[in-house]
């Protein structure tokens, strides 16, 4: 059976289902299973299954033998109703690389996958509780629509999004603001994502808060974000190979190391994946810390794809504390000293571990839109900012085997840089046009956990 434990040692022995609504570990740490299935076995087998089929296969692995195979069967099957595509998340095989389309759910991003499947375990869970639960979560944009889409309308949960106040892009903004179910309350901060992310940590360390109001997570700090998002490194491999023993490389464009710490594990658990290309834009933390062993703090920069402006990934730690050999006390230190200092720099050995699993590029403005314009004129095919940054960051490592990139977004969602790189602005699906017509609402505060907390408690008590 499986169970789950916090990378700072303190929570341990947790089933499922109180790892997915404790959210971030009551000690500051984030939860991870003890230890993960071998799988290799199964590839075989699985081979012949679909999306939702797979899903299921790969997460009752994790789901502690507590919740019955029908009535999780069910649950899996209403997340995924509502995409667009009969495969979920297709692979399409374009100018020599494979794209793998994660934007076919109801908010046109990859974190559709998760967040529509949390959203109903949520709310299996809420039936067996007397209580109520309070969402805070922090968003650099498709976060917050993913999970107010997944959660709007659900009984026992309100949810508190925060978005940096322009620095998400306009229809973004709109996917969130435009949802006025009274179970759904939108905070512009007037600051970072980053800052955004800080207050969520802090509203989670407050125990008695915490307590007191039954709060938690959609973030990636949701251990059932990243279960969700392992499936589709395994689904896009079946598409793309033919055989159990060939290997294939992912390029994952990222800021806050969730989606390409999935595939990370997908790897441990023996799914045959050569390389995990990293691919961030002028927000270059990560990179730098797989090139030079360098996990250093920055200034947060306003970029053409920006749901990666992120300079503290909260994600990291997990992967930190497998580097660390499961050592809570290893992570504490690191944590510890990143946190008075701003910087962490690992010893040489560690770094080569890591890049053995691990390459990374750093992808300036002017390449995405160069990335895009290419990629459209040679092959017809219109690359979203970020996803362009996977691509580029392919060609920047010398990647010997098939390579699949992840299209994390929709390109109509990012006009400004379609526009720049093509001059045009790109057709709008119907779905996203409807948006300028409806009305919004938001409320803009302060980037502080007081002030989020004061008007968290107005809320709930008006």
């Amino acid at each position: 059976m499986t169970r789950y434990s916090s990378t700072r040692g303190q929570v341990k022995n947790l089933l499922f289902e109180e790892t997915v609504m404790m959210g971030l570990a009551d000690d500051g740490g984030l939860l991870v299973p003890d230890e993960f299935p071998h799988v290799g076995n199964k590839l075989r087998e699985w081979r012949a299954l679909n999306f939702t089929e797979l899903s299921l296969e790969i997460m009752l692995l994790f789901t502690s033998g507590r919740i019955p195979r029908e009535e999780f069967t069910s649950l899996v099957q209403r997340s995924y109703t509502s995409f667009r595509h009969p495969k979920i998340t297709p692979v399409k095989s374009i100018g020599g690389i494979h794209i793998l389309e994660l934007f076919h759910g109801p908010t046109f991003a990859f974190k559709d996958v998760a967040l529509q499947f949390l959203g109903n375990l949520f709310e299996c869970f809420l039936k067996k509780r007397n209580h109520p639960l309070r969402i805070i979560g922090a968003t650099s944009g498709d976060t917050g629509s993913a999970a107010i889409h997944g959660m709007r309308g659900k009984k026992g949960v309100d949810v508190f999004m925060l978005h940096p106040k322009g620095r998400v892009s306009p229809i973004q903004e709109l996917q969130m603001t435009t949802v006025l179910d009274s179970n759904i309350h939108n905070l512009a901060i007037e600051g970072s994502f980053d800052d955004a992310q800080a207050i969520v940590k802090a509203l989670f360390n407050d125990y008695e808060f915490k307590q007191n109001y039954h709060l938690g997570s959609v973030n990636s700090i949701n251990w059932a974000r990243i279960l969700a998002q392992i499936v589709y490194y395994f689904y896009a491999w079946f598409q793309v190979t033919k055989g159990e023993s060939e290997y294939v490389s992912f390029a994952v464009p990222t800021g806050n190391f969730g989606n390409v710490l999935a595939g990370y594990y997908a790897k441990r658990m023996g799914l045959p994946i050569d390389k995990l290309v990293i691919g961030t834009n002028e927000n270059d933390i990560l990179h730098r810390f797989f090139s030079k062993g360098e996990y250093h703090q920055a200034a947060v920069k306003k970029t053409l794809s920006p749901s990666m402006d992120i300079q503290i990934s909260s994600n990291f730690e997990r992967y930190l504390y497998d580097l660390a050999e499961n050592s809570a006390e290893k992570l504490q230190f690191w944590m510890d000293y990143f946190e008075r200092n701003g910087k962490l720099t690992i010893e040489d050995d560690l770094l080569k571990k890591a890049k053995t699993d691990f390459v990374s590029a750093r992808v300036e403005d002017g390449e995405i839109l160069e990335m895009v314009r290419r990629f459209h004129q040679e092959n017809g095919y219109l690359l979203d900012p970020h996803t362009a940054v996977g691509v580029r960051a392919t060609e920047k490592n010398n990647i010997q085997t098939p390579v699949i990139c992840l299209a994390c977004a929709h390109p109509a969602k990012f006009g400004q840089a379609v526009r720049e790189a093509l001059g045009r602005n790109p057709e709008l699906p119907d779905e996203l046009a409807a948006l300028e017509n409806l009305k919004t609402r938001s409320k803009t505060v302060l980037a502080d956990p007081e002030t989020i907390k004061k008007v968290m408690l107005e809320r709930l008590e008006a």
